[in-house]
């Protein structure tokens, strides 16, 4: 066998072994992304105190697997309307009865604690005030209830199980900030 052959067959093998390597870091890239976990950034005011306009955060999804989310978690769902996803806090999970009362949120007929939003502020409704949380549905709110500031289910009404995309779990920036959520 002649060198050019012999360099030809190194080039090819070597060529070859880089593919592979390529195939099995996307392979693995998507396993990872699609049932472990997730990172997601924050666009708008809807969650502010608790986060604001660029905050990046690692999501797990491995959790939607094995049990659902629970009351005051933040979770990632696709927006029912367009092709984003947005992020809020479960107030309500399957089989409560969520009522806004008076600016209050009520959770089977007891006053939800909000630590997480701004003292005094008060949750508006402007069409239905009371929901019966069905089979495998959540209800959720944006912490900034400041009128206009969140798409949450006061007008989209709950979010199905199905829709959840993954569950906030640490904010990694800015780093001063950074933690458990």
């Amino acid at each position: 066998m002649s060198k050019d052959n012999q360099l030809l067959i190194n080039k090819n093998h070597s060529t070859r072994s880089w593919i592979q390597v390529i195939v099995v870091a996307l392979l693995l890239a998507f396993i990872i992304t699609k049932f472990i976990f997730n990172t997601t950034v924050v666009q708008g005011i809807s969650m502010e105190p608790t986060l604001h306009e660029r905050d990046r955060m690692i999501c797990l999804v491995y959790p939607l697997y094995y049990s659902d989310p629970e009351r005051g978690a933040l979770i990632i769902f696709a927006s029912p309307y367009e092709k984003k996803n947005y992020v809020k806090r479960v107030i309500g999970i399957p089989g409560d009865e969520v009522e806004i009362l008076n600016g209050k949120v009520y959770v089977n007929g007891d006053l939800l604690e909000e630590n997480y939003i701004h003292k005094g502020l008060d949750t508006l409704v402007t069409m239905e005030n009371k929901w019966t949380l069905g089979k495998d549905e959540y209800f959720v709110l944006g912490d900034n209830r400041h009128e206009g500031a969140s798409v949450d289910s006061r007008s989209i009404g709950p979010v199905s199980k199905e829709s959840i995309r993954s569950i906030a779990k640490i904010r990694y920036f800015p780093f001063t900030k950074m933690g458990t959520l």
